[in-house]
């Protein structure tokens, strides 16, 4: 001890060669990020910051065009109206695009659902609460039958939903006879069908109930995602599926209840629909599908999964329906709309590309 002691390394001084080695390591394996690297690791924990971004700045720059035009009450609530539907579909959509599948049927099995309310309230005579319940369980159904297809059967998402389309399209017009059902008959006997369509006025501004759905059902998804073991293992399997199962997910049953949450979703919609355009048409919503990605794209939601967010989604709804009124108020052609809709989506992909590149 006495040698240790006189000419050996003391037992402080080796603690503190050690601190200093250890401090050397940590400082050697951080490397301090650039801006740029830094604005990318924030882009991707929060997926919806670009698109309210450029909600805002997309405000900001109609009203300079357009003046009191655009913000007035009416106009501005008149947008919330029109992306109300789409907003309610593209929540659906994002849950699949999450997990890194898509669903190209939400348009069709929200038609098909609303003309099941309609016939079953209507034409059958039935209590408009059974009409709603058959229409609210088909498109349950509808969404599990996807979901098992691409589950179980190992089918890849965008063949099996390009092929369910086509069957829930072909069996809405069969089912519907290609008939309308007019408003008149629909509030004579059904009006609870409308009840989406009713409109609350509060001054200038009118909300329709369909909005205070969106909004209620975004605010729903959103704390579902990010504060439930659901909405984590959704987020795992659009990460890394394999390392989903390996940890003890259920991958199977999480599709196939993610696909079937969606076709409610959609079925709710589809009751939406019938108070948007007041009757029940088998021709109604042709465009849900397309308009459902877009908003989830714009919104933020990386088609390869994993990331993303509700709130982007409704924001990305919102970009194209200010784009939309923005324009036309300024009096161009509508196919400008498409064109600059069209553009949003190629930057929204390319900002997704370069964000998921800092994530590798």
């Amino acid at each position: 001890m006495a040698d240790a002691k006189a000419g050996g390394v003391q037992p402080a001084d080796f603690e503190k060669t050690l601190a200093q080695a250890d401090t050397k390591v940590a400082s050697f394996d951080e490397r301090e990020r650039s801006p740029i690297e830094r604005i990318q690791h924030f882009l991707h924990s929060s997926p919806s910051a670009v698109p309210l971004l450029v909600l805002i700045a997309s405000v900001a720059i109609f009203g300079v065009i357009n003046g009191s035009k655009f913000f007035s009450p009416f106009a501005l609530t008149l947008i919330l109206q029109q992306v109300a539907i789409v907003g309610i579909i593209g929540s659906a959509q994002t849950l699949i695009i999450l997990t890194a599948g898509i669903d190209l049927s939400v348009g069709a099995i929200m038609v098909l659902c609303s003309v099941v309310m309609g016939r079953f309230s209507i034409n059958y005579g039935l209590p408009p609460a059974v009409g709603l319940a058959a229409g609210l369980t088909l498109g349950l159904a509808c969404g599990a039958f996807n979901g098992f297809l691409v589950a179980r059967i190992k089918l890849p998402p965008f063949i099996v939903t390009l092929g369910t389309w086509s069957i829930y399209s072909a069996a809405n017009y069969i089912y519907a006879a290609n008939e309308t059902i007019r408003s008149q008959d629909i509030d004579a006997v059904a009006p609870v069908l409308h009840f989406f369509g009713q409109k609350i006025e509060l001054g200038q501004a009118n909300f329709t109930f369909a909005v205070i759905l969106m909004i209620a059902l975004a605010a729903f998804l959103w704390y579902v995602l990010n504060h439930t073991a659901w909405g984590r293992h959704v987020y795992a399997i659009g990460d890394d599926p394999e390392a989903a199962r390996l940890s003890g997910i259920n991958v199977d049953r999480m599709l196939i209840t993610v696909y079937a949450v969606a076709g409610l979703i959609c079925a709710v919609a589809g009751w939406v629909l019938i108070g948007r355009i007041g009757s029940v048409s088998p021709q109604g919503g042709q465009n849900a599908n397309i308009e459902s990605i877009t908003a989830a794209v714009i919104g933020g939601t990386s088609l390869f999964g994993g990331r993303g967010s509700i709130l982007g989604t409704v924001f990305g709804a919102l970009i194209v329906g200010v784009f939309g009124l923005g324009l036309r108020l300024w009096g161009t052609d509508p196919q400008w709309t498409y064109l600059t809709v069209g553009a949003l989506i190629i930057i929204a992909v390319a900002t997704d590309q370069w964000i998921r590149k800092v994530s590798a």
